[in-house]
């Protein structure tokens, strides 16, 4: 029993009668006005810290599941690229052999080039798009941060 009652006197060093230690040890943030300005301090610091882990955590949490789409609109727009140079190669050439048959080559060459300038553009606009949809990347991190100044004031 002893042993109680010293981490109960423990406790209850911010109150001085011994009917506040077994209300003490319950809760230490029960009123900040029973407590010193140093364990205020302490607890604000305490609280301060576990807060920047756990907004952390989120935004690293966020970034991956973003990550991960705006990885897929990379993936996108680099695929068409490729295709889009591969494939046109092979029927740039076939289109300009139709087209010289009824004009001249230039303007056969330059009618294909503007086709396939047109696909690449529309390829971009996609994987641009896939971007933007990943952005911004924290949504419910940049929303907490926001918060977190009303929070600590009160």
């Amino acid at each position: 029993m002893s042993g109680r009652s010293g981490a109960g006197g423990a406790v209850s060093a911010s109150g001085p009668s011994g009917a506040s230690g077994s209300a003490g040890s319950a809760g230490t943030s029960s009123d900040p006005r029973d407590q010193s300005i140093g364990e205020l301090l302490k607890q604000l610091s305490e609280e301060t810290s576990t807060l920047v882990r756990q907004e952390m955590a989120l935004a690293r949490a966020e970034l991956q599941q973003t990550g991960k789409q705006a990885g897929k609109g990379a993936g996108l727009l680099g695929g068409g690229a490729v295709v889009g140079l591969l494939a046109g190669i092979a029927l740039t050439l076939t289109l300009i052999f139709l087209l010289d048959t009824f004009m001249k080559t230039w303007i056969a060459a330059l009618i294909v080039t503007l086709l396939w300038g047109a696909v690449a553009a529309l390829l971009a606009l996609r994987g641009k798009k896939e971007i933007q949809e990943a952005t911004p990347p924290a949504p419910q991190t940049v929303e907490t941060v926001k918060t977190t100044p009303e929070a600590i004031r009160r």
